[in-house]
């Protein structure tokens, strides 16, 4: 179950959804969660009163005000290359979607374990599973 959080600056609701789409649909293809497993805030920052600040140049990576921070907090068990696969995913269905270069899309992975849930009610749902819900292994490919 990710959770998932979406900073842009200067974005209509119209390009927050478009990100947060692509963010979810890179989910589902790269990390094999369920299509109904969406849990997102989108967030647009208007760049005077709420802003984010970046370096443009970090890496050698020429970024501008078109870019998106994605937070993705999900439980620990993927690979490095369903990891490396969700990052190069979620940058091509920005840019298909919401018409984001590659290069501004920043994406910060958080990984935790079960016991870390609640889905409501104050309860760990997930405290007692031995393997993430959405993961391959239980789900197959397909979900």
């Amino acid at each position: 179950m990710p959770f998932v959080r979406i900073d842009a600056l200067g974005s209509d609701p119209e390009r927050l959804d478009a990100l947060g789409r692509a963010v979810h649909d890179a989910l589902v293809e790269a990390i094999g969660i369920p299509a109904d497993d969406r849990f997102q805030v989108l967030v647009g920052h208007d760049g005077s009163r709420n802003t984010l600040r970046y370096d443009d140049g970090y890496l050698g990576i020429r970024r501008d005000d078109g870019l998106v921070f994605v937070t993705i907090t999900m439980r620990s068990g993927r690979t490095p290359a369903q990891k490396q696969a969700l990052f190069r995913r979620t940058a091509e269905l920005a840019h298909e979607y919401a018409g984001t270069e590659p290069r501004n899309v920043f994406v910060n992975l958080l990984e935790n374990e079960p016991v870390d849930w609640s889905f409501g009610e104050g309860v760990a749902q997930y405290a007692d599973s031995p393997a993430p819900v959405d993961s391959p292994a239980l789900t197959g490919p397909s979900s």
